[in-house]
């Protein structure tokens, strides 16, 4: 049996992991020399706005402090909607590298949630990525990037993340990349959820913000990051879906606000996503 895995990271990374699939190698096994072959730079704790993190400044402690915060909000509201009481996740800031109980991962993983510890890690190096890569700067971009992450967690309270991984360890490669993208479209919409009751009960929104979290969802989307980095798409390796894909989501769930309307994502044809 596979252990618990990384959910939602493996960004930057994606070069070399394409470059491995389409000539028939191991992604998997790459990312492992990758991890094995680094040092445990960095330093990682649950997130602390007073404390000291190496390479982490205050301001990015306090944003990423308020956001979660705000997400612990809106869920601890919602999920007993669905029968199940909110448990708080702990965000985690680390600078270069750290160690999860979902192994090893460097700033190249990206924001990733780990469901062994039920912690969100994210080096904040990604905010700049996403400003200076991604062309999607601004606090609502940033916010959307952890609400996802905390999307997986509310997945794996509802045991839904589990329930795609056990049909995943029985699926041909294509059919568990298949999977994989409905579960994180999932997470796009929960948090376009959260967004949506976080605006009505404290107007959090400004003008333009929906703009530079769709911006984000799309510079983010499989097809555009394949396009970037190897000049041509390939539909059967996406992990994350499509940039029109994530962003359909995303508005779904903000436009909606309905946590229930989260499973359709497994329910519909290729065709609907």
């Amino acid at each position: 049996m596979r252990g618990p895995v990384m959910v939602g990271g493996g960004l930057t990374t994606l070069v070399l992991v394409l470059i491995v699939w389409l000539l028939g190698g191991d992604p998997m096994a790459l990312l492992q020399q990758i991890n094995q072959g680094q040092p445990g730079g960095g330093q990682a704790g649950p997130l602390n706005p007073g404390g000291g993190e190496a390479g982490v400044d205050d301001k990015a402690k306090e944003f990423v402090a308020s956001v979660l915060a705000d997400t612990e909000d809106v869920w601890r509201v919602q999920l007993p909607k669905m029968g199940r009481q909110y448990r708080d996740p702990t965000l985690v800031l680390f600078s270069d590298a750290t160690q999860s109980a979902c192994g090893f991962a460097q700033s190249a993983t990206g924001p990733f949630y780990c469901p062994a510890d039920e912690h969100v890690y994210l080096d904040t190096a990604f905010f700049r990525e996403m400003e200076q890569r991604f062309q999607a700067p601004g606090d609502f971009a940033k916010a959307y990037v952890i609400a996802h992450e905390v999307g997986h967690h509310v997945q794996q309270i509802l045991g839904w993340s589990d329930e795609v991984h056990h049909l995943q360890q029985r699926a041909g490669k294509v059919q568990a990349n298949k999977l994989s993208v409905r579960l994180e479209l999932q997470a796009d919409f929960l948090a376009g959820v959260w967004a949506h009751h976080a605006h009505r009960s404290r107007q959090i929104l400004e003008r333009g913000d929906v703009e530079a979290a769709l911006t984000a969802a799309t510079a983010i989307g499989d097809d555009r990051l394949q396009r970037q980095t190897t000049g041509h798409v390939v539909p059967d390796s996406f992990t994350h879906g499509s940039s029109a894909q994530r962003v359909r989501w995303f508005r779904q769930g903000l436009e909606t606000g309905d946590v229930t309307k989260a499973k359709l994502l497994f329910e519909l044809d290729e065709s609907e996503l």
